[in-house]
C-alpha cells in the first residue's frame, strides 16, 4: 500500500507540474516546476525526493516528461528563460535520467520538427548528449541490466537509433548537417563508448559484479551488419589485442562479447574483425575458440572467407589460416580447410570457369597451409596433396592464358619444394614477376606479430651471392697472387704483347645475293654459317626481287615453315617469320592458299599451326598499311635502280634545300597549310581480304588426328577466332567486308559459350570488328535476324562472365551495335525526309 500510494503521489507531482508549464505565466513559477523536475533525477543523499520517487519518476514518467518538453519548446515560458537557465534547468533534464529514453525522445524530435531554431536547439542537446559520454552511460545501464526489462520491440527501436543516428541527421539536416553526426566521426566514437563498456565490465567482474553483453554485442552486430564495421573495428580491434594480451578477464569479456553477436550478423563482424587485427595471435585472444562452438563463425572463418569470397589481401589469409593453426584444438580444422582448397585448387571445372584473382586467391591459401603444415600432419597428407598437385597443375598448365600457366608452375614448385619426395623438385621455367614472387613468398611462414620479409628469390633457388661467391674468391685470390712480390708462380707480364688492332674477324663463306642461293642452302646445305647468312638475306632479296619470289615463293615458304633451328642461330624464330611474312606480302595469293590449306593438315603441331596465324596477321597488317615510297615492297631490282644514287645530281635538290631554309627563317602570324594534302594510294589488302580470310573458315569442326580445334586445342581455336577477327577490322571499307562479316558471325556464335576464357575474348573481338567493319546498312539488312539474339547475348556476358575482359569487350561491342543502329537509322529518316 504504501508504494502505491508514493507511485500516486509522482504521478499527482508530475501533473501538477504539466499544469503549471501550461497556464502559469510567471517565470518564478516556471524554474521551480524545472528543478523540482532535476530533483527526481539528482543523485545522491536524499532531500525533496526519496530513492522510490526517483526510480518510479525514471521508470514511468521520465519520457512522458521530456516529451511534453519538447512538444512545447515553442510555449512562451520557454522563451521567458535566459540562455544559462535554458542551458542549466531545460537541457540538463537531457542529460541526466536513463539515456536510453533521452536518445529516443530527442531522435524522435528530430524526425518531426521543421527547420527551425528548435530544431537547431534539439540538435545541439543531442551532441551535449554525444560528447558527455552519454552513450556509454546507455550501454553500461544495459550490461549491468540496472534499467526496466524493456520489450524486443523497444530494444530493436533502440538499436535501430544508435546505430542509424548518422543516417537519420543526414536525412533530416541536410545540408546543415553537424560534423559530430557524420559516419567519419560518429561511428568511432560510438566505437569508445563500447569500449569504455567492455572496460566497466571488466572491472564490475573484478569486483565480483555480474554483467550481461547481450546489448553491447548486438550493437556491434548491427553496426557492422550496416556496412561501417571498418570504422569501428578500427578503434575496437587494436584496443581488444592490447587488453587481451596479458589480462585473461579481458579475454574472456572478448569471448563472450562475440558469442552473443545474433547468428544473422556474425559474418559481417567477422569478416571486419580479421581485417582490422594485426595478426594471427590477436584474433586468437580476441575470439578464442569461436570457430568450434559457433556454426556460423566456422562457416564463414573456414569456408566463405577462403572459398567464395576473394577479394581480401593476403594479410586477411595469414591471419584466417594462422588463426587455424595456432591453437590444438583448432588444427584439425586448419587440415579440414586444406583439403577443401586443394580439392578447389585441383577441380578442372573451377579453372576454367572461376576468375582469375579468385584462382590467384585460392593459390595464395593453399600455399599458407601447407606452408603450416607440421611434418607428421605433411606425411598423413602427403597422397592427397600429390594427388592435388599433379592434376591441379594438369589443370593450369592446360589452360590458354599465361598468368593461370604461371600460377600453376609456382604452386607446383612450391608443393613439390614442401613435400620433397625421394628428393626431387619440380622447377620450371618462367618469368618471374610481381604476382609469383608473392606466391613463391607464402611458403615463409611470419614469426610472431613481426611483418614478414618477403624473399626475393623464389622456392630453392640459390642466393645470388652463392653463384658469384666462388668466381669472386678465385679473381681476388690470384690477383693477390699476382701482386705478391714473392709470389713463385710463372708471369707473362714482360712478354711485348701483339698488335692485333688492324686484325679483322675473317667470314667463313660471303652472304648470299640470289633468293635461289638461299633456297639451295636452306634446303640441303649442313653448314651452319651459311644457313645463318642465307636466313639473315632472305628477307631483304625477297623485297627486293619481286620477279624471282614469285617463282619460288610457295616452295620458299613451305622450307621455312618445316624448318627448325637445328644451329641455335641468334634470333631464328624473327628472321624466320619476318621472311615469311615478306613472302606473303609479294606473292600474297599463292603463298596464302597454301598457309591456310596447311593449316588443317595432318602432321602439323600447334606451334606450327600458330606460326601460320601470325604470319598471316602480320602480312595483313603491312598490306593495310600505305605504301612507303622509300621501301616499296612491290619494287624489283630494275626499278630500284633508276633511283638516283647521288642527291646532289638531282637539279631540283638545292632548290628545296633553298625554299626549307627561307621557310624556317620566315615568321608569319598566320601559317596555312604548307604541306600538300597525302595523296591516296591503293589499299593492298582490300583485294586479297578474301584469299586470308574465308579458307581458314573451312573444316573447323572436322578432327584430324593431330588436331581437334573444337576439341582440346583451346590456345589455337582462341588464336584462330583472333586472327580472323583482325582480318576482319581490317577489311573496314572493302567491298567484301559485308560478306565476311556474316560468315564471322555465324562461325563464331556456335562457340560464344565456351569454356575457355581467351576463346571467349577472341569471339568477342570478333563481334566487334564485325560491328567495327561492317557498313551499318548491311548490319540492318543481312543480320536483322541476329542482332536481338547477339544483343541479348552480349548483355549477359557484360554481366555475368567471369573473366573481366570479357565484360569490358561485351560493353564494348554493344556500344559500337548501339552507334552502328543509330547512324543508320538516322541515315533513313534522313532519306525520307527528302522531297
Amino acid at each position: 500500500m504504501e508504494s502505491l500510494a508514493l507511485n500516486t503521489e509522482v504521478r499527482l507531482a508530475v501533473a501538477q507540474c504539466f499544469r503549471t508549464f501550461t497556464t502559469s505565466t510567471d517565470t518564478k513559477d516556471i524554474i521551480t516546476t524545472l528543478q523540482t523536475l532535476h530533483s527526481y533525477l539528482d543523485e545522491g543523499p536524499e532531500g525533496r525526493t526519496t530513492s522510490f520517487q526517483r526510480a518510479e519518476f525514471r521508470r514511468a514518467h521520465f519520457t512522458r516528461t521530456l516529451q511534453f518538453l519538447v512538444s512545447n519548446i515553442q510555449a512562451d515560458w520557454f522563451r521567458s528563460l535566459t540562455a544559462a537557465q535554458r542551458t542549466e534547468l531545460w537541457d540538463g533534464l537531457f542529460l541526466k535520467g536513463p539515456p536510453e529514453q533521452a536518445l529516443l525522445v530527442l531522435m524522435e524530435g528530430i524526425g518531426e520538427l521543421r527547420a527551425s531554431t528548435n530544431l537547431d536547439h534539439l540538435v545541439s542537446i543531442t551532441e551535449k548528449f554525444l560528447q558527455s559520454g552519454r552513450l556509454a552511460e546507455l550501454l553500461w545501464s544495459y550490461c549491468l541490466e540496472t534499467g526496466p526489462s524493456d520489450s524486443p520491440q523497444l530494444r530493436e527501436t533502440l538499436l535501430g537509433r544508435i546505430v542509424a543516428l548518422p543516417d537519420l541527421a543526414a536525412n533530416r539536416l541536410h545540408p546543415k548537417n553537424k560534423p559530430l553526426f557524420l559516419p567519419q566521426q560518429y561511428h568511432p566514437l560510438l566505437a569508445t563508448a563500447m569500449l569504455t563498456a567492455l572496460e566497466r565490465t571488466c572491472q564490475a567482474l573484478k569486483d565480483g559484479t555480474d554483467c550481461s553483453l547481450t546489448f553491447v554485442a548486438q550493437t556491434l552486430g548491427k553496426v557492422c551488419i550496416q556496412g561501417h564495421s571498418g570504422l569501428v573495428l578500427a578503434v575496437m580491434a587494436p584496443r581488444l589485442s592490447a587488453c587481451t594480451r596479458s589480462d585473461m578477464v579481458w579475454q574472456r569479456v572478448c569471448w563472450k562479447l562475440l558469442e552473443n553477436v545474433p547468428q544473422q550478423w556474425m559474418e559481417s563482424v567477422l569478416t571486419g574483425l580479421v581485417q582490422a587485427v594485426s595478426s594471427p595471435d590477436a584474433l586468437g585472444r580476441i575470439i578464442g575458440n569461436l570457430v568450434l562452438t559457433n556454426k556460423k563463425a566456422q562457416f564463414v572463418i573456414t569456408h566463405k572467407l577462403l572459398l567464395l569470397q576473394y577479394k581480401y589481401e593476403t594479410q586477411v589469409l595469414r591471419i584466417v589460416l594462422g588463426y587455424l593453426a595456432a591453437d590444438r584444438e583448432r588444427r584439425p580444422l586448419l587440415i579440414q580447410v586444406l583439403r577443401s582448397v586443394s580439392q578447389a585448387w585441383a577441380n578442372p571445372s573451377a579453372v576454367k570457369h572461376t576468375p582469375l584473382e579468385q584462382q590467384l586467391y585460392v593459390s595464395k591459401a593453399l600455399l599458407l597451409s601447407v606452408s603450416l603444415l607440421r611434418d607428421s600432419e605433411l606425411q598423413e597428407l602427403r597422397s592427397e596433396l600429390l594427388q592435388c598437385m599433379l592434376g591441379g597443375m594438369q589443370s593450369h598448365l592446360d589452360s590458354s592464358l599465361v598468368r593461370i600457366r604461371r600460377m600453376g608452375m609456382v604452386v607446383g614448385e612450391c608443393l613439390s619444394s614442401r613435400m620433397d619426395i625421394n628428393n626431387t623438385k619440380l622447377k620450371f621455367e618462367y618469368d618471374q614477376d610481381e604476382e609469383s614472387q608473392e606466391l613463391l613468398s607464402l611458403m615463409t611462414p611470419i614469426a610472431g606479430d613481426e611483418p614478414e620479409a618477403e624473399p626475393a628469390n623464389g622456392v630453392d633457388s640459390p642466393p645470388e651471392t652463392g653463384e658469384t661467391t666462388p668466381f669472386t674468391h678465385n679473381v681476388s685470390s690470384q690477383n693477390k697472387s699476382n701482386t705478391e712480390p714473392d709470389s713463385d708462380l710463372d708471369s707473362d707480364d714482360e712478354l711485348t704483347p701483339y698488335d692485333m688492332s688492324g686484325d679483322q674477324e675473317k667470314m667463313e663463306a660471303p652472304p648470299p645475293r640470289y633468293l635461289r642461293d638461299c633456297l639451295e642452302t636452306l634446303i640441303s646445305s649442313e653448314d651452319a654459317v651459311r644457313v645463318e647468312l642465307s636466313l639473315r638475306a632472305a628477307e631483304g632479296l625477297v623485297r627486293k626481287n619481286v620477279f624471282a619470289t614469285r617463282e619460288i615463293s610457295v616452295q620458299l615458304t613451305k622450307v621455312l615453315l618445316h624448318m627448325e633451328d637445328k644451329y641455335s642461330i641468334n634470333s631464328f624464330l624473327s628472321l624466320r617469320q619476318a621472311t615469311m611474312v615478306a613472302l606473303t606480302v609479294t606473292d600474297s595469293i599463292p603463298v596464302t592458299q597454301y598457309l591456310t590449306t596447311e593449316f588443317y593438315s595432318l602432321n602439323y603441331s600447334l606451334r606450327q599451326r600458330l606460326d601460320i596465324l601470325e604470319v598471316l596477321a602480320l602480312a595483313a597488317q603491312e598490306l593495310s598499311k600505305p605504301i612507303d615510297e622509300k621501301r616499296n615492297p612491290s619494287m624489283g631490282i630494275a626499278a630500284s635502280m633508276d633511283l638516283t644514287l647521288y642527291p646532289g645530281d638531282n637539279p631540283v635538290h638545292w632548290r628545296q634545300v633553298v625554299e626549307k631554309r627561307i621557310q624556317s627563317k620566315t615568321k608569319r602570324l598566320r601559317k596555312g597549310a604548307t604541306q600538300p594534302p597525302a595523296e591516296a594510294t591503293p589499299n593492298r589488302y582490300a583485294p586479297v581480304a578474301g584469299h586470308f580470310f574465308f579458307p581458314l573458315l573451312s573444316n573447323y569442326d572436322k578432327p584430324q588426328v593431330t588436331f581437334d580445334l573444337l576439341g582440346g586445342d583451346h590456345l589455337v581455336l582462341g588464336r584462330l577466332i583472333h586472327t580472323l577477327g583482325l582480318f576482319m577490322h581490317l577489311a573496314i571499307n572493302a567491298p567484301i567486308a559485308a560478306q565476311m562479316g556474316c560468315a564471322l558471325l555465324d562461325f563464331v556464335w556456335s562457340v560464344r559459350y565456351h569454356v575457355d576464357q581467351m576463346v571467349r575474348r577472341g569471339v568477342l573481338f570478333a563481334v566487334c570488328s564485325v560491328f567495327l567493319s561492317m557498313p551499318s546498312q548491311n548490319l540492318l539488312v543481312d543480320l536483322s535476324d541476329q542482332l536481338f539474339e547477339t544483343r541479348t547475348w552480349l548483355a549477359d556476358v557484360a554481366e555475368g562472365d567471369p573473366d573481366a575482359d570479357c565484360r569490358s569487350l561485351a560493353v564494348q561491342s554493344l556500344v559500337l551495335l548501339d552507334k552502328s543502329l543509330k547512324k543508320q537509322l538516322q541515315d533513313q529518316q534522313a532519306l525520307s525526309m527528302e522531297p
